[in-house]
């Protein structure tokens, strides 16, 4: 479900409530990442949503931990009075926050980033923000190796301003002690009573308690689909057709096209020879490369885009909820042409561009209702992915990982001929566009951002050798049936 069109006077959506998702969990767990990633598919649901961070607005507060007191990480029967009020100085103006968010914002689900490690802290939390009608839910990440932790600390925690500066594996062991600090007073939610989710070791496993309502439930299920592993996701269009323009003329590609996809190729797969280095930077300890699976449209035109993918022993997934948002009677006309036999209609595509539907067309709402269920494998998927579809298409799944709203997806621009990389992180999502092909006739302009990795390796697929094998294979096949004097009865079912 995409977010709907109609808005209430209250805010809210879904008959839900204001809700407040509170994390619980010891540090390096996966809380921030959970938090980002569930800020960004309720929004894709419409609902006003933000996540609150404790340990950001501690920095934003009192600065890096370099200028903190010296056991304000320590375990609670270590620390000073005067770093215990600084502590809950903290903590208090954060759920200020929270309250303002609720009350004169008016969102409808907050969530707070925290370790929130006792029963008591829990309790009070719930007693506060059930007394101003919000509900509450709890999810727990749960972590029992230390591969993962450790995996955690190295992608996230490093690059935080609290270690800036840090030798890295000194900065790894201070996380540890940290930690080691954190779990001499940490307890787990045991409470029937309270709703809550456990996830373990980042989605092996998952413990529903007392959860109820439609986006609660919604959030469960979502839970159920992410991971965090580092992974890219690239998006490009598929190569020139025969027929462009035209919904109902599946043609494959033309030869410009075809140029196009082993240029696709070429360049996809010079650019993943350098990602295990990156990732190594960033704190992956996998240091072999990971699979590349490629999804695309059922349309001729993008299944030919694949082709050299294929023939180098890819996996190619064709997806029919892919196709392109169907134009309706507007099918094959020109701008000029449309604006001319629809003034009306298309004046109303103007006015609100996300929700106008031409007559017997989808709106772009239609297209991410559509693909709700590729969004969700889109987040199962463990290995790198590319995106090879209509710009329609990828336009909702690219502003969908961006985190954007629903009416900014008929503005984003993708042309042919352009890469967007879009890597998940625990904190968001980073994106950049790379330009690796020019329509004929075009000069190519390479900028700083185009060819991240350098210039396009050698072709390592041709259609027009595929096509002298295959002209080869079928003059043998004749020249077989022909000795056999059975030419005329070959089946081509």
């Amino acid at each position: 479900m995409a977010a709907p069109l109609y808005s209430t006077e209250s805010g809210l959506l879904w008959h839900a409530g204001q809700i407040l998702i509170s994390c619980v969990g010891l540090p390096a767990r996966g809380k921030t990442h959970v938090s980002h990633s569930l800020e960004r598919y309720l929004r894709w649901l419409g609902v006003r949503t933000e996540v609150f961070s404790l340990g950001d607005y501690r920095r934003e507060v009192l600065g890096p931990s370099s200028m903190l007191p010296s056991d304000y990480f320590s375990d609670a029967g270590n620390r000073t009075p005067e770093t215990e009020k600084l502590r809950l100085k903290v903590k208090d103006g954060l759920e200020s926050e929270i309250m303002k968010f609720f009350e004169i914002k008016r969102g409808q689900v907050a969530i707070y980033d925290a370790n929130n490690g006792t029963k008591a802290q829990r309790q009070n939390l719930r007693a506060k923000f059930e007394a101003i009608g919000v509900h509450i839910m709890f999810i727990e990440m749960v972590c029992e190796r230390k591969e993962i932790i450790e995996a955690n600390i190295r992608a996230v925690k490093l690059s935080s301003p609290d270690y800036r500066g840090w030798n890295p594996d000194a900065a790894v062991r201070d996380y540890w002690r940290r930690i080691a600090d954190h779990e001499k007073k940490f307890e787990t939610i045991e409470q029937p009573s309270f709703p809550y989710v456990k996830v373990i070791n980042v989605g092996e496993r998952i413990i529903v308690n007392n959860i109820s309502g439609y986006l609660q439930s919604r959030i469960v299920f979502f839970l159920m689909n992410i991971h965090n592993r580092f992974r890219t996701v690239w998006f490009a269009r598929s190569g020139k057709s025969v027929v462009e323009h035209s919904y109902k003329a599946d043609s494959g590609l033309s030869e410009e096209g075809e140029e196009y996809a082993e240029k696709l190729a070429s360049f996809i797969i010079q650019t993943r020879k350098q990602l295990p280095t990156l990732r190594r930077q960033a704190g992956d300890t996998k240091t072999q490369q990971r699979d590349l699976t490629v999804w695309t449209s059922a349309r001729k035109r993008c299944i030919e885009t694949t082709m050299p993918f294929q023939q180098l022993g890819y996996r190619v997934v064709a997806k029919t909820q892919m196709i392109e948002i169907n134009p309706g009677v507007i099918d094959g006309l020109s701008p000029e042409e449309i604006q001319q036999k629809y003034p009306e209609e298309h004046k109303k595509s103007l006015e609100t561009p996300y929700a106008h539907r031409y007559p017997r067309a989808e709106s772009f709402h239609d297209l991410s209702v559509r693909l709700e269920p590729v969004i969700f494998e889109l987040e199962r998927e463990p290995n790198d992915l590319l995106c090879i579809g209509h710009a329609s298409v990828l336009r909702c799944l690219f502003a969908y990982l961006k985190g954007l709203a629903p009416q900014d997806i008929p503005k984003i621009d993708l042309k042919r001929g352009d890469v967007i990389e879009v890597t998940p992180t625990a904190y968001g999502v980073s994106s950049k566009t790379h330009r690796f092909w020019s329509a004929r006739g075009d000069p190519l302009t390479i900028g700083d951002e185009s060819f991240q990795y350098g210039s396009p390796a050698k072709s390592l697929f041709s259609f027009a050798d595929q096509r002298e094998k295959q002209q080869a294979a079928d003059d043998d096949m004749t020249a077989r049936y022909e000795k056999l004097g059975t030419s005329e009865n070959v089946s081509t079912q």
